[in-house]
């Protein structure tokens, strides 16, 4: 007898609808074909187990089952649930004519219990797309699905509740979230908040030009500063998500199995901060079966980098193109895969080996040639896509222990928000772009026009502070970004003189040497 299930396989964000053809036949023998993993022909041992501390069993004949299209490979423990209720549909335990209205996904325990699974968003999304009635799936993975509407989708804590269910023995009932209602209940809710920081107005100051604009930026300062509290309390001042970013995050997120239990929607934007020692490949993803990194992670939200020089050099050379692209592309020699990266960049590092190099109060006793060495482990290339470097100097007793309120993180993100609506409607007509930091050097020479005395500004502080080449472009992107926080609808010699402040890196003699 020949019974067909529906499974699904995640490649990338996106997924694709897998037959199981499951035939039985007088004979003895058990064989799955059609390029399955180790994982999946393990599942064996799994279903058999499962089915007979549920009072089933394979019954002992030759069972072939074939996964469709044969030329994918099917990788997992995922196709445990739909393998085995195949096989007592083939085997006539149970009925089968409601089989191919559902799209099944599970692992399976000993005892018939179900572990959550990785992708559940993005098989909902398919499941839906080819006409599915309903996707039954591990009960902790429920929420995450139903937030694709106009399917049933249906979370089960054991294998005895599908069989029940396909016998029309038993009735489950369907999990049911009202997105739109949780999503705008929820996304403003943040852990940090900037009003946590006493002093600092110079770094937020910045951080806010930051998130206005799109921006990179870089946090030069000696441990204890604040450097890595300023920068967990960037995702409370930028925009809030859309649902259409929500659901894009949470597909990746989804892939990764980085959702939390019974989760549904991301609701605010990520803040990644991945250790000095990882990998390239953790980094920007890949591996023997490809997965999300850390930039993909991170996308439509934060990437935070701490202690950046201690990073090793092929790691932060692998983040160039996702920079400039804000997508990845991993390839392989059968297929590649496409991960989102529109991520903001956040670094932070000590201006020299012992951390107190430009302190007002402590020695630096750094060799010379040092501090240079430290500061070239970054190379040019990366430094030119980060627009910001700010200089974080330690905050004093005095303000430490004064007694004031600081602006909220609330009123901050209004400003910024203002900002990027002016941003918008400017790219309006340029697909792609969407804030100051992403515009090309045609749109660069369109926007940021300056007056006489504004050239003049640039070209002193560029002869007199030493700064680079490459930061003129940097310049007029921050300016333009600094009149729109204003509403000036031009640039002004203010707003350059500010944006000449936010260049440290780039003035020569910054190190000494």
């Amino acid at each position: 007898m020949l019974v067909k299930t529906y499974g699904s396989a995640v490649y990338g964000v996106n997924a694709t609808t897998i037959t199981i053809e499951v035939n039985s036949e007088p004979g003895v023998n058990f064989s799955i074909v059609g390029l399955p993993d180790s994982a999946v022909k393990e599942s064996q041992q799994r279903i058999y187990a499962a089915l007979k501390n549920n009072n089933y069993k394979i019954p002992g004949k030759k069972i072939i089952i074939n996964m469709a299209p044969a030329d994918i490979k099917k990788e997992g423990t995922a196709y445990d649930l739909p393998l085995a209720i195949g096989i007592l549909a083939a085997t006539g335990q149970i009925k089968y004519e409601e089989l191919d209205k559902y799209i099944i996904m599970g692992e399976l325990s000993l005892d018939g219990s179900l572990q959550p699974v990785k992708g559940a968003l993005p098989i909902a999304i398919e499941a839906r797309s080819k006409g599915f009635k309903g996707f039954i799936l591990p009960a902790q993975n429920a929420r995450e699905a139903a937030i694709v509407n106009n399917l049933e989708v249906y979370g089960i804590e054991n294998i005895s509740e599908v069989i029940e269910f396909f016998n029309e023995t038993k009735t489950l009932s369907p999990e049911i979230v009202n997105t739109r209602e949780e999503f705008a209940n929820r996304v403003n809710h943040y852990e940090f908040d900037f009003s946590d920081v006493k002093g600092q107005e110079n770094i937020k100051r910045a951080l806010e030009i930051a998130a206005a604009g799109g921006h990179n930026a870089i946090l030069i300062g000696p441990p204890g500063s604040g450097k890595t509290m300023l920068a967990k309390r960037m995702p409370s001042i930028l925009p809030p998500l859309n649902l259409q970013e929500a659901l894009e995050t949470t597909k990746i997120h989804s892939v990764a199995g980085k959702l939390a239990k019974n989760s549904s929607l991301m609701y605010t934007r990520p803040f990644r901060s991945p250790h000095h020692t990882i990998s390239d490949v953790a980094l920007v993803g890949g591996g023997a079966y490809p997965q999300p990194g850390e930039i993909s992670l991170s996308h439509n939200g934060v990437l935070f980098l701490d202690e950046l020089p201690e990073f090793k050099r092929t790691v932060l050379e692998v983040m160039r193109q996702p920079l400039e692209d804000r997508v990845v592309t991993i390839s392989r020699a059968k297929f590649s895969v496409e991960y989102p990266a529109s991520f903001m960049l956040i670094a932070a590092m000590n201006p020299c080996p012992c951390g107190f190099f430009n302190h007002p109060d402590k020695p630096c006793v750094c060799a010379p040639g040092v501090v240079q060495k430290y500061v070239n482990k970054i190379s040019g290339p990366l430094l030119d896509r980060i627009d910001i470097h700010v200089e974080v100097t330690p905050v004093s007793f005095n303000e430490l222990t004064v007694e004031r309120q600081y602006e909220k993180s609330e009123t901050i993100r209004e400003r910024v928000i203002k900002a990027r609506q002016i941003q918008e409607n400017r790219f309006t007509n340029n697909q792609g772009i969407y804030c100051n930091a992403q515009m090309n050097s045609r749109l660069l020479r369109e926007i940021c026009n300056i007056n006489d005395a504004g050239k003049q500004l640039i070209k002193n502080s560029m002869n007199k502070l030493g700064l680079s080449a490459r930061a003129y472009d940097r310049i007029l992107k921050v300016s333009r970004t600094i009149a729109d926080l204003e509403d000036s609808a031009d640039i002004t010699t203010e707003h350059l003189a500010e944006a000449i402040h936010y260049r440290s890196l780039d003035r020569e003699m910054w190190t000494g040497i």
